[in-house]
């Protein structure tokens, strides 16, 4: 099996299609020197809104990923997808439930090779996935470290995602739980809005994951790439 493509990726955009972003924003991310540009988000992700975007950002070479969050919206053409799996909600149909009908309904066409879980570890209540999902937000560090176990060693899974999305996490628990990581990728994403915080989040995981402050500051986004870059991989 090859490696996946994700596996040296430290540094990635994360757009939302029901978001506005004109041409020359989107030159900037994606000649910024990203390791690659992930499409997703928990609301408003439409069939024609994800081909739109895909087809915009196809001039240029950076990779690209599909977080398929809604089957409707799986687009043939990225060349990577990521199902998420959120491990912390209630409502079983966040784990393998919209995961199911999707494979029912397209598993001959999904292109498996290229196509990984996420485990979801959703941290912030006032986030919309928190509240799509109807996420248990309220761990204590021990909560949080056993999920990050639960996905790594028992349920293997090659992506373990951290999400505070819209506040910046506690990078002592994210440092903790890469250190309990056996196989998978621990994954970071919220609050990221400076070349301070990027440091501390790519000092802490495997990969940063850059999303709300494109739309709000996007000379700050741009500078998040560098300052993940010039981090070595955390121990």
């Amino acid at each position: 099996m090859r490696e996946a493509l994700f596996a040296n990726w430290r540094h990635v955009f994360k757009l939302d299609p029901d978001r506005p972003l004109d041409d020359e924003m989107l030159d900037a991310i994606c000649m910024s020197g990203t390791d690659a540009v992930m499409i997703g988000g928990s609301s408003g992700v439409t069939f024609d809104n994800t081909v739109d975007l895909l087809s915009r950002i196809r001039r240029y070479e950076v990779p690209c990923a599909l977080e398929v969050s809604s089957a409707d919206a799986a687009v043939p053409g990225f060349d990577l997808y990521l199902i998420p799996m959120v491990l912390n909600t209630q409502r079983a149909e966040w784990i393998v439930g919209r995961q199911a009908e999707g494979v029912r309904e397209y598993g001959s066409f999904i292109p498996w090779e290229d196509t990984f879980a996420e485990g979801y570890i959703i941290l912030n209540k006032e986030a919309e996935a928190a509240r799509l999902t109807e996420a248990s937000t309220e761990l204590d560090e021990a909560d949080t470290l056993a999920y990050v176990r639960l996905a790594d060693r028992l349920m293997r899974l090659p992506v373990i995602y951290l999400e505070y999305s819209g506040r910046f996490g506690d990078m002592q628990l994210v440092q903790r739980a890469h250190g309990l990581l056996t196989q998978g990728r621990l994954f970071y994403g919220g609050g990221i809005d400076s070349v301070e915080k990027a440091g501390l989040a790519a000092a802490a995981a495997d990969t940063v994951i850059v999303g709300n402050v494109i739309y709000s500051d996007l000379a700050a986004a741009l500078q998040t790439v560098r300052a993940v870059k010039e981090i070595g991989q955390p121990l």
